[in-house]
């Protein structure tokens, strides 16, 4: 144990055991991020290094959105003329699983000098097993519910309500209405069409 933590002070700390299965890479390493500086923790402060250990497991099953596993790439220098390579998310992943959260959750720590202290927390396992399975400060961990927006309706709108513009009113409007709203702004809208036509 001491040798998987080497150069890592852990006492007062807890092990936040991390199931990554089915985990969309950038949120899951938001998250990561929080724990690792201690942000969850009222005594935080951002010169302080009091972030938890973070245990991840089953890395080799988390999931991109869209098409990243083909459109992401990871480049790196060589050093010398020309020398520049990438590789697509696939490769990545399939030369080291681990890497491709490694890399999205050190991307996301603030960039100081408590930064490599505290990616050596965060330790990352391809599948179930793992050395801290013993440990006696090892706590699971589980992902927060996404925070989605709701799709409320439009306020239902009174009877003898005719807005001045219609038009406008239904540009400015239209996708928050439910469909009888949606009907009675363009009745409106053609009545008010109707009425400044001139009378022959």
């Amino acid at each position: 144990m001491s040798k998987i933590l080497k150069g890592v002070a852990t006492a007062g700390l807890k092990f936040r055991l991390v199931d990554a299965k089915e985990q969309v890479v950038g949120r899951l390493a938001a998250q990561l991020s929080v724990i690792l500086q201690g942000k969850d923790k009222v005594q935080f402060a951002p010169h302080l290094d009091i972030g938890d250990v973070v245990v991840v497991k089953n890395a080799q099953h988390v999931v991109f959105t869209g098409k990243k596993w083909k459109q992401k790439l990871y480049r790196h220098h060589t050093g010398f003329p020309g020398g520049l390579k990438e590789r697509s998310a696939r490769l990545q992943f399939e030369k080291d699983p681990t890497e491709i959260l490694r890399k999205a959750v050190y991307g996301m720590l603030p960039k100081n000098n408590l930064r490599d202290a505290r990616a050596r927390k965060l330790r990352i396992f391809p599948d179930e097993g793992h050395p801290f399975e013993k440990h006696p400060q090892l706590v699971a961990w589980e992902m927060p519910p996404r925070k989605l927006r709701a799709n409320k309706e439009f306020y239902d709108l009174p009877e003898e309500y005719e807005p001045m513009n219609p038009e406008a009113y239904r540009k400015r409007f239209w996708h928050m209405m439910n469909a009888e709203q949606q009907q009675r702004v363009l009745q409106h809208e053609r009545n008010q069409q109707a009425g400044s036509e001139p009378q022959q």
